[in-house]
């Protein structure tokens, strides 16, 4: 049960950043505090390779996001990443994977 606490208690900036999409109309200002967040969280607690998690997480979902939308496999109304996808979308993704990797430490220790 304290794996499973301390996995939901590093997935609550996660839960923020989603539940601010439909409030924050401004994909700007949603960039803005989607950075806001992921700098707190990662000054609160930063573990061994959360920055390289980080980076990968974004160039990953990055290349990976724009080629389903040239696929045609998605598709968004906001679109102010290079006219295709919203500017925060690979921010929400890179901290999602720091995120997986503390999970996976988590669940890994004995």
């Amino acid at each position: 049960m304290k794996k499973f606490r301390l996995i939901v208690l590093n997935a609550i900036p996660i839960v923020i950043m989603i539940g601010l999409i439909p409030v924050v109309a401004d994909d700007y200002a949603l960039t803005a505090l989607y950075g806001a967040i992921i700098a707190v969280s990662l000054f609160l607690q930063r573990a061994r390779y959360d920055l390289l998690a980080l980076v990968v997480g974004f160039f990953v979902m990055l290349a990976s996001e724009a080629f389903f939308i040239s696929t045609g496999v998605e598709t968004f109304e906001r679109n102010s990443l290079f006219g295709i996808m919203p500017l925060w979308l690979p921010f929400l993704w890179a901290y999602g994977f720091v995120v997986f990797k503390r999970s996976l430490e988590i669940l890994n220790r004995v």
